[in-house]
């Protein structure tokens, strides 16, 4: 047994019999609130006791407790929330746990909302499917920033792409992360160079919560939506808690923080809200000489305000900014020999600025949008002896409209501009001329999409949508989407959708940083965009059994075909580089179940399961995905000890073994071993909303025990020629899961409603 379970289990073990020396019959009188429907807490709910001055909320396991000296028998209780008919009942028998069911009220849909349809609807009435997850998901297993976070979500896998630096993006059902659209408000905020570092830079405070499609969303939401959308939705500074607080350090050295503050100044609500990482201990445990994971300091800070104006319309601007230092190399490198050829490093410093607004136009009978966003990624890097300067500038703006047309559809139109400015030192951004001159890579994209959600009975539900882009170096380009929907009653729900995605492809990326002399970089004259078709069949299906709570199971069956890939061409001509649609397609393929259990003794199931195939074919040979696992599944279990006011949560992930990329005569397997990676986390409800969680992260000490990295002894490749008849050169794209053993997390979490 390691050492720091031993400590996690003493931990526990000293709250349970603490408390239970401490319990008294006659003491504070506890409850819980739940939705009648799904079971599900009600999060900061208001009760008010007669006679008590004040009020209580319900914490995130819906649970209250009120103070001993006012839990008399047969005092009236109040209980509200937004969404929710109010509850009123009196006290009964002090030794039982007081249970809440709380109906949802008849505007209670507007109060869950998803924008698959880009218009607020609730999960269930949407004809795309969903996924919706929040931030108490998410706190089962602790993380620095959204990037890790997402481990938890069945078919999505967060991947590093590279050993020493950390660079890394997001898998959806096996497909790389350049298909996977990740929006911010649902403006394309993180894209094109800062998909590498920029994901890591979003902390977990920030976000009210996350909404999930598997497959294509570019009828609505254009370029770069081929194979999934994430949309993070971030917190209102209305509803958002008046302050919060959530901090932990790890056995490893790594201390994160994140608090906000929320306040009214006149008619405007705004949030502010602040995330530190620091992370500056070396470690090594496979013993190449190099780091197992970056070295980071990152802060961010993010503020909100929302405007109520006087015609009840609403307006809102957030703003962002990003700071990191990260490096990763051999474990003497220091920040001197950066840039040079005598120590290994690759060294990234990062500045992030983004800029949303939203504001509502006082269009009668419509819901007229304007959304603005604008962010500037600038980096400075140094991979080895080779300097990379990468500066990009995304501005974007979109007028949406939404009504009711007659008794049957539901239209939405929209329009929108995104323009693209992307900047190296590398010789991709030199003119073709061979003058030598800077030539920065400009993009416009226009676009206009309409959507129309026709009602054909009380059954069945049709979405149509399509979109135009025109795209300055592709032309135009036309996006369809369709949707059925079919409801026996609330316990059965199908859905088939089918549609197109494309992305645009960045080919000014960082890869350019391993380029040395001047190549001239060559674009085909027909490049085409990248193209996407996907057929998705949803089915949903809700239990309440009686006195036991409710079992909610969602499956799917899904088929993607991409085709244009576009892949730059390094060996044909050795003074270019040459970017041309890949004569072949690609296919993502397979099945997924969530099933969501929620028991009346407050017991929580969620888990998942994925099997997929996944493959492209070039030139007629069948190739693998690299890091597509064929079979992979999730799992979170809780449950409340609620007399000892302990939550406990384990979670993990599993894979089965997938494709790697290896080299020519590779002594490496070419698949990763079965591996799953298993959390455990007690938390304990202290006074004042004050919660302390220990947790356990891989529980098993898992880590790949092959080498991860390809020759770490010669990094500059200054030896390849010596006592190596392979030919193997350094490479760092091996690993498929983190080299972390156990590790320990000790945190504190706080909200004041």
């Amino acid at each position: 047994m390691c050492k720091w379970f031993r400590i996690w289990f003493c931990f526990s073990f000293a709250c349970l019999c603490a408390e239970a020396a401490q319990a008294q019959m006659n003491g504070p009188r506890r409850g819980r609130v739940l939705d009648a429907l799904t079971r599900e807490p009600v999060v900061a709910a208001t009760v008010v006791l007669e006679g008590m001055p004040g009020g209580l909320y319900t914490d995130t396991s819906g649970q209250f407790v009120v103070p001993a000296q006012y839990a008399v028998r047969n005092a009236v209780l109040h209980v509200r929330s937004v969404g929710y008919a109010s509850w009123s009942g009196a006290l009964s028998d002090p030794s039982e746990e007081l249970l809440i069911l709380l109906e949802p009220a008849e505007h209670a849909l507007s109060t869950v909302v998803v924008s698959a349809s880009m218009k607020e609807v609730s999960k269930d009435a949407s004809p795309i499917p969903i996924e919706i997850y929040t931030p108490q998901f998410f706190q089962k297993n602790p993380t620095p920033n959204l990037f890790e976070a997402l481990a938890l979500v069945n078919g999505v896998q967060p991947q590093m792409n590279c050993g020493v630096c950390g660079a890394g993006d997001i898998h959806i059902n096996g497909l790389e992360g350049p298909y996977t659209m990740v929006t911010i408000d649902g403006m394309p905020i993180v894209s094109g160079l800062s998909t590498v570092y920029g994901l890591s830079g979003i902390p977990n405070s920030l976000v009210e919560r996350i909404e999930v499609v598997k497959g294509p969303a570019g009828a609505l939401y254009g370029s770069e939506a081929v194979g999934g959308l994430i949309n993070i939705i971030t917190r209102d500074a209305l509803t958002a808690p008046r302050a919060s607080v959530d901090a932990f350090g790890t056995s490893m050295g790594e201390w994160n923080l994140d608090g906000a503050i929320a306040t009214r100044a006149g008619r405007a609500h705004t949030l502010l809200g602040v995330n530190y990482f620091h992370f500056q201990r070396r470690h090594d445990i496979n013993g190449d000489g190099f780091t197992d994971i970056p070295l980071q300091q990152r802060l961010s800070a993010f503020n909100k305000w929302r405007f109520e104006r006087p015609s009840g319309y609403f307006a809102s601007l957030a703003a962002r900014y990003v700071y990191e230092n990260r490096w990763g190399g051999q474990l003497a490198w220091t920040p001197a020999w950066r840039g040079s050829d005598s120590l290994y490093g690759e060294s990234i410093y990062t500045h992030r600025a983004e800029v949303i607004g939203k504001y509502q136009l006082p269009v009668e009978g419509w819901r007229v949008m304007l959304d603005v966003s604008w962010n500037v990624h600038d980096q400075d890097a140094a991979y080895g002896n080779t300097p990379y300067l990468g500066r990009q500038q995304v501005a974007f703006a979109q007028l949406t409209g939404n009504a009711a047309v007659g008794t049957k559809h539901d239209l939405l139109w929209g329009t929108a501009l995104r323009y693209t400015d992307y900047d190296d030192n590398t010789p991709a951004t030199e003119a073709p001329d061979g003058s030598g001159r800077n030539l920065p890579a400009r993009m416009w994209l226009p676009g206009v999409f309409v959507q129309d959600e026709i009602a054909l009975n009380a059954r069945n539900r049709l979405l149509l949508g399509l979109r135009y882009d025109y795209n300055s170096a592709h032309g135009s380009i036309l996006t369809p989407r369709l949707s059925w929907k079919w409801t026996e009653d609330a316990h059965h729900i199908l859905r088939l959708t089918a549609g197109s995605g494309f992305r645009v492809a960045n080919i000014f990326t960082e890869e350019h940083a391993a380029l040395t002399g001047a190549r001239q970089v060559v674009i085909a004259e027909d490049l085409k965009p990248e193209r996407s078709w996907n057929a998705n069949l949803n089915y949903t299906r809700k239990f309440f059994p009686k006195k036991a709570g409710f079992i909610g199971l969602d499956a799917s069956l899904f088929y993607t075909y991409f085709t244009n890939r576009i892949l730059p061409d390094y060996d044909t001509d050795p003074d270019k580089i040459i970017y041309q649609n890949l004569n072949g397609h690609a296919v993502s393929s397979g099945a997924s179940v969530n099933a969501d259990v929620n028991l009346l003794n407050g017991l929580k199931i969620n888990t998942g399961l994925t099997a997929m195939r996944v493959y492209r074919v070039e030139e007629g040979e069948r190739l693998p995905i690299f890091f597509a696992s064929p079979l992979s599944g999730t799992w979170a279990v809780s449950y409340p000890v609620t007399r000892w006011k302990l939550t406990l949560d384990y979670t993990g992930t599993f894979n089965s073994p997938m494709p790697l990329p290896v080299v020519p005569n590779d002594y490496r397997p070419d698949r990763s071993p079965w591996f799953a990676l298993h959390n455990l986390q007690v938390t304990r409800r202290l006074s004042n909303g004050v919660h302390l969680y220990v947790t356990v992260k891989n529980l098993f000490g898992f880590y790949p025990r092959e080498d991860v990295l390809l020759r770490p002894f010669d990094p500059f490749n200054r030896y390849v020629e010596v006592d190596n008849p392979n030919g193997y050169t350094f490479d760092t794209a091996y690993g498929y899961a983190p080299v972390q053993r156990q590790r320990l997390f000790v945190g504190l979490r706080w909200a004041m409603r």
